[in-house]
């Protein structure tokens, strides 16, 4: 999910400083939202606020292992806060941390009417098997929040992780009508209609995402396979294409297997999309942190 603003516990001297930064993080700012708080950090090392916001801006960086550390250093330092609790949750959760469950648990049960403590908890729930704990958090935030596409779209998981496809389909439906830029969602979207045997419909929507994620390799694979499948030759090819582009050493195999097939001919595309690649890159993606 997209960071949130937090502020502190209590109000404080620090709220200016917090206020900046989350100003500079919504502009795309975040080295400097980084810069200026740590310039705070010696004098306020056991800010809760302050820490959770360093591991937000470290992570939008790309330095997730300070991140990590930022958000283990909140957590220990108490905070009550739910939004903090649900933020540095989902920051450790990333990583497997057994402190993630409790702190997004009581981020739920103290602010019940909090969307987005609800669905981070849910979120992870639904990731660690507890399936039906996971939807009844994730509906309740659908209560609250039924606008949100990051709602819908965590809702719809735990639905297709949990066997419920129809409902993850309609819920998947629901959060692109929300957010039809979201190309990772179509992704999902597109698969689990392949899963459902809406060929056709989930040809069109891998095409489309991964038209929208070029360096997606795994996009371009199956959108190359559904293609082939469906006769659309010309755009079959032109994911390959770009699937070579994006490719590491590592998947040449598969990529060489991919091209094979779709040389064989429709039937063979459409089989080894349904049976091989398509299942396991739904559930790895579906248990992928958000």
């Amino acid at each position: 999910m997209e960071p949130v603003s937090t502020q502190p516990e209590e109000e404080g001297p620090l709220d200016e400083l917090l206020q900046r930064a989350a100003t500079l993080g919504d502009e795309g700012r975040w080295e400097e939202a980084r810069d200026l708080l740590l310039e705070q950090l010696d004098e306020h090392a056991e800010e809760a606020a302050l820490l959770c916001w360093l591991g937000v801006a470290s992570r939008e960086l790309g330095s997730d292992g300070e991140a990590y550390e930022f958000f283990r250093r909140t957590l220990a330092a108490e905070p009550q806060d739910p939004f903090i609790l649900a933020t540095a949750g989902n920051g450790v959760a990333v990583y497997d941390d057994p402190d993630a469950e409790s702190a997004l648990r009581l981020a739920a049960i103290t602010a019940p009417d909090l969307a987005f403590a609800r669905v981070s908890y849910g979120a992870y729930l639904a990731r660690e098997g507890m399936f039906d704990d996971a939807v009844r958090e994730l509906e309740a935030a659908r209560e609250l929040a039924a606008d949100e596409s990051g709602v819908r779209a965590e809702l719809a998981i735990a639905y297709l992780l949990s066997g419920r496809r129809d409902e993850g389909i309609a819920e998947l439906e629901e959060a692109l009508a929300l957010d039809s830029q979201d190309a990772w969602l179509r992704g999902l979207f597109g698969m689990a209609l392949l899963e459902a045997g809406r060929s056709e419909e989930a040809a069109e929507a891998l095409h489309r995402a991964a038209e929208e994620r070029p360096g997606d390799m795994e996009a371009q694979l199956l959108a190359a396979l559904a293609s082939a499948a469906e006769g659309w030759e010309d755009e079959a090819w032109n994911a390959l294409a770009r699937a070579e582009l994006s490719a590491e050493e590592v998947d040449a195999a598969l990529l060489q297997e991919v091209e094979e097939v779709i040389g064989t001919g429709a039937d063979e595309a459409r089989e080894f999309l349904a049976t091989e690649l398509a299942p396991t890159l739904l559930r790895e993606r579906l248990l992928q942190r958000p």
